[in-house]
């Protein structure tokens, strides 16, 4: 039997996105509705239907890949494990008193910053042990109070245990003792170790993720282990692969133990497919937006790679999980627009999502969204939308506008649609320029990669407001997040604390600390079946000035023999690049980090292929829309994604439709189609 047949799945909040690939240049993509009361259905609408309609045997399939957002979701949601947490004793209230970083300084009524709700105070106890600074165990860890307050957590109700000993990181001989007493008492209790989880220095950073990681284990094991087993029972030969949150995939068995890796694991995937798309077109420095039913995540890439963040944000808590840094800003397709107590025009952050979905998808939606707009000002084909597998319903659109908008106001319907398009644009524009202007960047000297279902619609606008002079529509904007995950690498990375004085620490002892790194990922790769001749090691350290509280991460060559030398002078430079001075004071390292990549054998890695997906019938060539940059309404030209021939010109207006999204060029703009399925739209000089 030839098995061949790679799927890719990424599930968002408004749409489940599915590319299909497989020998001799199969490439098949498909948008479904999303369901949040069931992810896992998803696998029975591909192998029960799209398979089939697409004449493609369930059986050929050999792998699945899968971006999820169940773990964000379980947060969102508050739907996580019931959680305990042991501490040394004396540090039970670390998460609840947190950091005194406040991120809304005006509240008159403060709410709490920190994440209590994963557990309240009764259910967060002391055990007595203690490790010390120098890793030391000077208190051996107390049997019978471990099991006081275990029991306890037990009789609470708890099915995960977070733990969290002091200085665990340091040693973790107490931590590793207390896990093994639980599993033997309890085995039914999930457990997270600190020193597994984010092994280096900050209490309440530590606490706080392992918390979350802990929070999330019970869900994400059942959800991985039934899509897992169903996959089995349907003769998927590969173990399933999950996209983490820094960019890479690892197998389902992995992640199911580290699931904190996993927020966010979405938009990760499409600016991997992101910066693929750049790169094939010449532009190894783009700005990527990703605009989707519920949000706008915004990334920049330079030099062809993403920038990786040590943190990042989940439902407003910041958690220490390494992730591609990616801005997200409450605008997207589905974000309803409403009317503030002051009478301002406002869109988002609530978004209608999938169910009941913006009003014109005849769900029962009844607030005016973005998409609602699109449809008022003629953007998008109502009977062509998601490949014509969605028909929008345009009275509808418009009477939800005209109800909660256009009277309100005092305006047409035509105006409030307009007026929603041009707000939510501000917001993405401003959502840009927090990745780029802020950090001391030109977005002028960058190209514009948009992606998502409703990405190709706002990127004109976007790039005239920013002054970007160039767009990079990729083949499959709709669904680049699954095609990325195809071209993100198998990836793990561990990391360890590594205080030291600079002055007092010898390129020796920094090759021996990376060495037991590496041995410790070499066990994490050894399980993915990864083809050894595209491993890529790679080391880092955390470095920051001797005093300081934070640190900047830069990559290591311990091989070296001017290792020391190129750690002091590489440190130097990325401070001066990202404060704009730099001094000879002491530095210390901090932490050290290894991370590999590579192509796991038996996947098919690749990101855009031909969609051999047949243009709809089309009734006219023409269509009236409405743009921020048209006098009232002009007739724009229509055209099928598939029919262009590489070479050919689009002057704006126009649109351009394709199965997975509507692409819209704007007066000014001009689009060409590259030989590599690319459409390249520049300003057009002639206007």
């Amino acid at each position: 039997m030839n098995r061949d047949i790679t799927v890719a799945v990424d599930m968002g909040g408004t749409f489940t996105d599915v590319v299909v690939t497989g020998d001799e240049g199969l490439f098949r993509i498909a948008k479904i509705p999303s369901s949040r009361k069931d992810p896992r259905a998803v696998i029975s609408q591909i192998f029960d239907s799209l398979l089939p309609g697409w004449g493609i045997e369930s059986t050929r399939v050999c792998s699945f890949i899968h971006g999820t957002t169940v773990a964000t979701n379980a947060v969102l949601e508050r739907r996580g494990a019931r959680l305990g947490i042991l501490t040394t004793v004396g540090f039970e209230d670390v998460l609840e008193i947190g950091r005194q970083s406040r991120t809304n300084l005006y509240e008159l009524v403060h709410q709490p910053q920190t994440p209590v709700f994963l557990a309240p105070g009764a259910r967060r106890i002391g055990v007595v042990e203690r490790v010390n600074s120098s890793g030391q165990v000077e208190i051996p860890l107390d049997i019978g109070s471990l099991s006081t307050a275990v029991d306890s957590l037990v009789e609470q109700g708890v099915d995960s245990i977070a733990i969290c000993f002091l200085f665990s990181f340091l040693n973790d001989a107490n931590e590793v003792q207390a896990a093994r007493y639980i599993a033997e008492e309890y085995p039914n209790i999930a457990v997270s170790l600190s020193s597994e989880v984010d092994p280096t220095f900050r209490e309440y950073e530590r606490t706080c993720v392992t918390a979350f990681d802990a929070y999330v284990k019970p869900v994400i094991d059942h959800y991985l282990g039934s899509m897992g087993a169903r996959l089995k029972e349907l003769g998927v030969t590969n173990e399933m692969q999950i996209m983490q949150s820094r960019g890479g995939t690892c197998s389902a068995n992995i992640a199911r133990q580290r699931p904190v890796r996993l927020f966010l694991s979405g938009p990760a995937a499409g600016v991997m497919g992101a910066s693929e798309v750049g790169q094939s077109a010449g532009f190894p420095d783009i700005i990527t937006v990703d605009i989707g039913g519920t949000s706008s995540d915004i990334a920049l890439i330079m030099n062809g790679q993403p920038g990786i963040s040590a943190q990042g944000y989940v439902d407003g808590y910041k958690i220490r999980v390494p992730m591609i840094d990616v801005n997200a800003v409450g605008a997207g397709g589905g974000s309803v627009a409403w009317i503030d107590a002051g009478g301002t025009l406002k869109v988002g952050p609530t978004s209608a999502g999938a169910e009941p979905g913006p009003a014109c998808y005849g769900r029962g939606g009844q607030q005016p969204t973005v998409t609602d707009a699109s449809v008022v000002l003629g953007l998008l084909d109502p009977e062509y939308f998601a490949g014509g597998t969605l028909r929008l319903d345009v009275e509808k659109a418009r009477e939800a506008i005209d109800a909660n908008l256009a009277r309100p106001l005092g305006m047409s319907v035509e105006q409030a649609a307009l007026g929603i398009h041009r707000i939510a644009n501000v917001q993405m524009a401003e959502g840009i320029r927090l990745v780029s202007i802020s950090r001391g960047i030109d977005p002028r000297t960058f190209a514009l990669v948009p992606f998502g279902g409703a990405g190709s619609l706002h990127a004109t606008a976007l790039a005239t407001e920013l002054d970007i002079s160039t767009i990079v529509f990729p083949q499959s904007p709709g669904v680049l997040s699954a095609a990325g995950l195809m071209s993100a690498p198998v990836e793990h990375e561990v990391s360890g604390s590594y205080i030291r004085d600079f002055t007092s620490v010898s390129a020796a002892d920094v090759r021996a600390r990376c060495s037991e790194l590496r041995e410790a990922c070499d066990r994490l790769m050894a399980a993915e079946n990864v083809n050894e001749q595209t491993l890529e090691v790679l080391y880092f350290a955390d470095v920051c000035y001797r005093g300081q509280s934070h640190y900047i991460e830069i990559p290591i060559f311990p091989d070296r023999d001017d290792v020391m030398a190129r750690i002091q002078n590489d440190f130097f430079d990325a401070y001066e690049r990202q404060f704009g001075h730099q001094t000879d004071a002491p530095i210390r390292i901090v932490n050290l980090r290894n991370v590999q990549r590579g192509s796991g054998a038996s996947q098919v890695r690749t990101v855009e292929g031909s969609p051999q997906t047949p243009p709809h019938a089309r009734k006219t060539k023409k269509r009236k829309i409405l743009s921020g940059h048209t006098q009232g309404f002009v007739e724009a030209d229509l055209y099928d994604r598939t029919d262009l021939k590489p070479g050919q010109v689009i002057q704006g207006p126009a649109i351009v439709e394709q199965v997975d999204t509507t692409i819209l060029i704007d007066p000014g703009w001009a689009a060409e189609a590259a030989a590599n399925g690319l459409l390249i739209a520049r300003k057009d000089t002639n206007k």
